[in-house]
């Protein structure tokens, strides 16, 4: 049997959950520390100066030992608040760079948005539990954070 063994002999089972919220947002990826011309190389499209919008889906995943009381690793309406306060309330329906303060001096890629999601995630959660957030942009393009 896999597993540590707690004191009783018993396996102590790790488990992961995932919470999978959507949130609309609009964005213009465009770096102050490139040149107007790096930009629109760089960026292309993307460096409009209106901005473009995604309908994100983000997958916010936990891992821990699965409660032999509660049989959760967490309670999934907690981790729904969680998910309610960290990105619904600042992200959705959002201008990125104009409306999230984080954003005013990072490029407001997917991967960044991971990370924001990523450390503030961790301030809410108990210590270890977050695992990994995924972020799909679109349906073709996905990016994965675990935090490091």
């Amino acid at each position: 049997m896999a597993g540590t063994f707690d004191g009783n002999n018993t396996a102590e089972r790790v488990g992961y959950i995932t919470r999978v919220q959507s949130f609309s947002a609009c964005h213009r990826l465009h770096s102050s520390r490139l040149s107007a011309e790096d930009n629109k190389r760089i960026f292309g499209k993307c460096n409009n100066p209106n901005g473009h919008g995604h309908n994100y889906k983000v997958e916010v995943t936990v891992r821990g030992k699965i409660d032999p009381v509660t049989g959760m690793v967490m309670n999934l309406t907690d981790l729904k608040r969680c998910i309610e306060d960290v990105v619904m309330t600042p992200l959705d329906h959002k201008n990125l760079d104009m409306d999230v303060p984080y954003f005013a001096d990072v490029v407001s890629t997917t991967e960044n948005v991971a990370v924001y999601i990523w450390d503030n995630m961790a301030k809410v959660l108990p210590p270890n539990l977050l695992y990994e957030i995924k972020i799909y942009e679109t349906d073709k393009n996905v990016v994965i954070y675990r935090g490091e």
